[in-house]
């Protein structure tokens, strides 16, 4: 799968983890700010649709487009600039930094937030704040564990992500109901403020290896020049490259499933609009499964081609949609999808963090995170059209569904063979 000593390889799987304080501070602390980030973008929601209930008619949409917009571009622009700044500083502090001006920011919404401008310029802040996390975060995880607990680690993060999605989204409705009969008016914002200040709380008692020289080492931050060096590197190692280019892959392909999740999801017996969610929650289940399986014998299989696997795996799951018919057979196909999509994400995501030298890991998770970002634009953007002009062109909405995917799974597997294949020969000039 990537180059890793047998010989460090660990049994403990995630009961060592559980026992490394560092680590769980961490962990707990990035779950507690997910399901702030989660709840926050449900409260956005409801903000907006406040707006639209006084705007003029004809602007409703134009203003949760824009609210759409201030909410996820950050991510494409300031993605790769947050990395090189993680480089910079203490991972531990940028993300306590990020925490609290996040929890200010809600403050401040509380207070001004009765101008739809002043709306989307903090939910745009909240979001450009919330890109230095993320590549902290990541590059963290080898700070707090040891090379060999890394897998158990990276699978312990992938399904709590997860996880944290599934919770904030069931949850973030009726705290922030709960929270306004509470605190009154301002309630929802103390309740999301207060998240991600006990975010930050958590994660000041982790101790981390960073050394100060990492830290202290040109604190003049010229990001031109930091990243054409960031480019380089990935260009040099490819093992690094090739693994980027299968997590946008991956995270492409659920995409593109994103939106055609609700007439797959019709096409499977279930009706209702608001049910294709069961299909994706489906999908999610089978993610946290995968990434337990990893977690507790990932160390047996370091040397099995999962990222192979798993594209494969996937490849099945959308040819297989385009014949199915029965729910629980669709459910079933989905979970069998999150499984695949574990043994893509958690291995690549391990191989990244091993092979990159720690002065570069914030540079890299912010190119990653740009890619992942770009990634999920794109095909939210075709593949709804694509389906349609297909559909039309052979007469059946249905039929243009079933080409979609038979396309997206042929591309998926010949991607993961021409990764698998790519990964092995840089392998054995590693090895």
């Amino acid at each position: 799968m990537f180059p890793t000593d047998p010989s460090i390889a660990s049994n403990n799987g995630f009961r060592a983890l559980l026992k490394n304080g560092p680590f769980m501070a961490l962990w707990i602390g990035q779950v507690v700010s997910q399901i702030a980030d989660k709840i926050f973008f449900i409260l956005l929601i409801a903000l907006v649709a406040e707006y639209q209930a006084e705007a003029t008619s004809g602007f409703a949409n134009s203003m949760r487009s824009a609210a759409m917009v201030a909410f996820t571009l950050p991510a494409i622009l300031f993605g790769s600039a947050a990395g090189i700044f993680v480089d910079r500083f203490s991972k531990k502090q940028t993300m306590i930094a990020s925490n609290v001006i996040r929890e200010l920011l809600i403050i401040a919404l509380a207070l001004i937030h009765d101008r739809f401008f002043i709306l989307l310029s903090i939910t745009f802040l909240i979001s450009t704040v919330t890109q230095f996390f993320a590549p902290a975060e990541q590059a963290a995880i080898p700070l707090v564990v040891k090379d060999e607990e890394l897998m158990s680690a990276n699978a312990m993060f992938a399904a709590s992500t997860m996880g944290a999605l599934i919770v904030g989204m069931i949850i973030g409705s009726p705290l922030l109901n709960l929270a306004s009969r509470w605190w009154g008016g301002y309630g929802p914002e103390i309740l999301v403020g207060g998240l991600y200040l006990l975010s930050a709380l958590i994660i000041r008692f982790m101790r981390t290896k960073e050394t100060r020289r990492i830290i202290d080492k040109k604190i003049a931050i010229h990001p031109l020049s930091d990243l054409k060096a960031g480019l380089r590197y990935l260009k040099q190692n490819r093992l690094v490259s090739n693994a980027m280019v299968q997590l946008t892959i991956l995270y492409s392909v659920f995409a593109a499933l994103t939106v055609l999740a609700i007439q797959l999801a019709q096409e499977i017996g279930l009706k209702e609009p608001g049910e294709f969610s069961f299909l994706l929650g489906a999908a999610g289940v089978g993610m946290v499964f995968g990434a337990g399986i990893l977690g507790a014998w990932g160390d047996r299989l370091h040397n099995k081609p999962l990222p192979l696997i798993g594209f494969l795996m996937m490849s099945f799951v959308l040819a297989m949609f385009t014949f199915t018919t029965k729910t629980w057979l669709g459910l079933g196909l989905s979970v069998f999808l999150g499984v695949g999509a574990s043994f893509i994400g958690v291995p690549m995501q391990t191989l990244i963090q091993r092979q990159t030298p720690e002065h570069m890991r914030g540079t890299v998770f912010g190119f990653e995170n740009n890619a992942v970002n770009i990634a999920l634009s794109l095909p939210l953007a075709i593949a709804g059209p694509l389906t349609d002009a297909v559909g039309n062109a052979l007469g059946s909405d249905d039929a243009g569904l079933r080409v979609v995917l038979l396309g997206m799974s042929i591309v998926v597997s010949a991607s993961g063979v021409w990764a698998w294949r790519n990964t092995r020969d840089v392998l054995q000039d590693v090895i």
